[in-house]
């Protein structure tokens, strides 16, 4: 479903502008940006399955660009994975106007009608780095019981504003003592998949299927690691990210990925000293794109950012 909620967005790819958001490095109080919330629907299935879509604007509609968030789950989960951890997911930007941010991702809580939002973006005032900001708003919801058995919610009103605020990224240090006090999340880039899928099959597992592959730079520090499939067991992937730096051995990643519901798992652990280790988690819904050639489906995404916990 959330497929076919996206060709708007993909159809108002008509011109690429980008540019670059101050970071307010020389200023001691942290930058704030601002976001409206254009629409929002949700349409939940009792013990089915949930589809949330929020479309969002950066500064004003003079910008003349939007992005579309959807994110789908089981609805019994509510936007939350089983240990805790909230589950994020990509805004697919629509390709018309300007954009200043390289990854806008967003959570939803929806016992608490919540909606988290987070975008990632290279700084004009500081050369070469990037910053990272979030924030959040409640959401009024209309809803109605469907004929699933589950409910249908729309927005109501429109334009509801957003403040994020933010900071550069990606400290000097990589520290056990500083990624403790730092607010862990990271941005994944160049996501690959392959699999085979015959035109009207039903199958919900490929014959073939290569799993993902991707690079992982945590938004806290510096580490940066690049991520392969190692193993498949019915469609649920494990795999290992290696660092891309020589002789960092203080850290190391991992990832599962569940197919079926295109729930990326991230976890990334730092090995401090001989009594003390730091771990961090977070939980990603995948919207990849994928192209058919033959029976084979190559998928790709966008950069994507993905959180460890509400901010």
């Amino acid at each position: 479903m959330h497929r076919n909620l996206l060709v708007l967005a993909t159809a108002l790819a008509v011109t690429t502008v980008r540019g670059d958001r101050a970071c307010g490095a020389n200023s001691n109080a942290s930058p704030t940006y601002q976001w409206r919330v254009g629409a929002g629907r949700y349409d939940g299935v009792s013990n089915g399955t949930a589809t949330v879509a929020l479309s969002i604007v950066p500064g004003t509609s003079a910008m003349g660009t939007f992005f579309e968030c959807v994110a789908e789950w089981p609805t019994s989960w509510a936007g939350w994975y089983g240990d805790g951890n909230i589950i994020w997911s990509d805004c697919i930007w629509a390709g018309n106007g300007r954009t200043y941010d390289t990854a806008v991702s967003f959570a939803m809580d929806w016992k608490n009608h919540t909606v988290y939002i987070s975008h990632t973006f290279a700084c004009s005032d500081v050369q070469g780095s990037d910053a990272l900001a979030t924030g959040s708003i409640h959401l009024d919801m209309d809803c109605t019981p469907s004929a699933e058995g589950g409910e249908s919610c729309m927005l109501t009103g429109s334009g509801l504003a957003v403040t994020t605020k933010g900071g550069l990224a990606h400290a000097e240090t990589d520290a056990c003592a500083e990624s403790s006090q730092s607010y862990q999340s990271w941005q994944l880039e160049n996501w690959q998949r392959r699999y085979e899928l015959i035109p009207g099959s039903s199958s919900i597992t490929p014959d073939s299927d290569t799993g993902p592959s991707f690079t992982l730079r945590n938004m806290a520090n510096k580490d940066v690691f690049n991520c392969s499939t190692s193993g498949n067991e019915n469609g649920t992937f494990d795999g290992t990210c290696q660092s891309a730096s020589e002789g960092n051995s203080s850290t190391t990643a991992e990832f599962i990925f569940d197919s079926r519901l295109d729930i990326l798992t991230i976890t990334q652990n730092w090995d401090c000293s001989d009594s003390s280790s730091l771990g961090a988690t977070g939980i990603g819904y995948v919207q990849a794109s994928c192209g058919r050639e033959g029976n084979m489906l190559s998928c790709s995404s966008a950069p994507l950012w993905i959180g460890t916990k509400t901010i």
